[in-house]
């Protein structure tokens, strides 16, 4: 099988577009027991076809082989939403269904499969049906999907094509009220208030730019903030976005715009935003300035509107940034993340040290005063220091010991602060390079200028 199918997988590279080819190759793929190439093969294709049906059956039929149960259940309920006359979605819903441990549910799934479909009868599956659950009657109103597994068990990394639901918000991220305050007159009032902000001419949507040293939690904050309104959220990074072929970089990106759009209301971001938004004048390829013509045609929605889309980015170098990006309606707002403050520390500490065995008269403020200057990331370093001393020590005692402020501490002193770096070049372009006090935050933060 595997010799048969190499003609058609070199024929898809030849021809990416080819809908019915990929549709036929994934079904054979995961016939040939190759269910890792078929899920990559979908995906793939369903950054250009994000609604087509056969791959998305074929996506979770990968899944299911995979034993990824939470994602396949994903996708063949929001299958059955949409057409809920799909006789094969029916029919892995119900092997999904008695995997899951819910037999009366799937005998039902199954037989509005075969209701449907008497072709689709599966002998190993119905005799394994009547050996979970006795036989029950299908009501006469017609098949009601059963109920999703637990909201708590799909994990984000296996949800279709990167589409999360983030369940952390605002109280999740330690810090950054200055920053929040921004996202929320930008971002998250605008979709709450819509008549309001209608009311002076100003649309739900449009763009933020983070930026800052790394590990200030740029990322972190933007899937907080799709939580905050209970909102879609989309990551995309330049391995999602450039292709080697000529036009299926642009085709890419055109496609997350439109999943987005579809997904209303939902946060894109865009991590790294500078290795896809490069100052043009910076290219020496036309290729990387038509990728670049064709985000600022989606930023400005120029085929469809972004109503409902808040898009967000963030990159540790604005300066590299094209600065047709920085018009209005595009990321008009730039706002800086800098290290957390002394209680914005301790706020993280408690939050990183949620859950963990913690001895009386822990104090993440004391252990905070001594961190002046270190990051998020950096944060999560001391506290992963601390923890591997605490658990050399129980394994030599032999049981569980609680993490003790010396542990804390004394990780403190080990780790030493990643931002100095990235502040003395910002320092640099802020100081000879800052047209129009783009960059003043910089200064102010450095002490360098006063506030105002």
């Amino acid at each position: 099988m595997s010799a048969d199918l190499q003609p058609l997988l070199d024929a898809l590279q030849f021809s990416p577009d080819n809908l019915p080819l990929r549709q036929h190759l994934a079904r054979q793929l995961n016939a040939a027991g190759r269910h890792q190439e078929a899920e990559t093969l979908c995906r793939d294709g369903l950054r250009q076809h994000p609604t087509d049906d056969a791959l998305r059956l074929s996506l979770a039929e990968a899944y299911f082989a995979s034993n990824k149960h939470s994602a396949a259940f994903v996708v063949v309920e929001e299958l059955l939403d949409k057409h809920a006359d799909n006789a094969a979605a029916h029919l892995l819903h119900a092997r999904l269904l008695l995997a899951a441990g819910q037999p009366a549910e799937a005998r039902e799934a199954y037989a509005h499969a075969l209701e449907i479909n008497p072709g689709l009868a599966d002998r190993d599956l119905g005799q394994a049906l009547e050996a979970a659950a006795p036989a029950r009657r299908v009501p006469a109103s017609g098949y009601s999907p059963a109920p999703a597994p637990d909201a708590d068990e799909p994990s984000p990394q296996d949800k279709l094509l990167g589409l999360e639901r983030p369940k952390i918000n605002f109280a999740d991220v330690g810090g950054m009220e200055a920053v929040k305050d921004e996202i929320r007159l930008k971002i998250i009032h605008p979709l709450q208030f819509p008549d309001l902000y209608k009311a002076y001419g100003k649309a739900s949507g449009g763009g933020l730019l983070l930026y800052g040293p790394p590990g200030c939690g740029k990322t972190h904050l933007a899937r907080a903030t799709a939580g905050e309104v209970q909102a879609s959220f989309i990551s995309v990074g330049i391995a999602d976005i450039l292709d080697m072929w000529l036009g299926n970089s642009e085709k890419n990106l055109h496609q997350l715009f439109e999943l987005a759009r579809s997904q209303a209301p939902c946060v894109l971001f865009f991590d790294e935003v500078d290795a896809l938004a490069a100052n043009r004048h910076d290219l020496r390829q036309s290729a990387g300035r038509t990728v670049i013509n064709q985000f600022l045609e989606e930023l400005d929605g120029a085929t469809r509107s972004n109503e409902g889309v808040l898009i967000m980015a963030a990159t540790n170098a604005p300066w590299h940034l094209d600065p047709a990006f920085r018009r209005p309606g595009r990321f008009d707002r730039i706002t800086l993340v800098t290290p957390p403050d002394e209680p914005a520390r301790a706020a993280i500490l408690d939050i990183l040290l949620r859950g963990k065995p913690l001895a009386p008269g822990v104090n993440t403020t004391a252990v905070a005063a001594r961190t002046a200057g270190l990051s998020g990331a950096d944060l999560m370093a001391l506290v992963d220091g601390a923890v591997d001393v605490c658990l050399r020590a129980s394994m030599r005692s032999g049981r569980p010991l609680p993490i003790e402020q010396s542990h804390l501490l004394d990780a403190a002193k080990l780790v030493k602060p990643s931002t100095k770096e990235w502040f003395a070049t910002a320092r640099n372009y802020a100081l000879y390079s800052n047209e129009g006090g783009l960059y003043d935050d910089i200064l102010v933060y450095l002490g360098v200028k006063k506030p105002g």
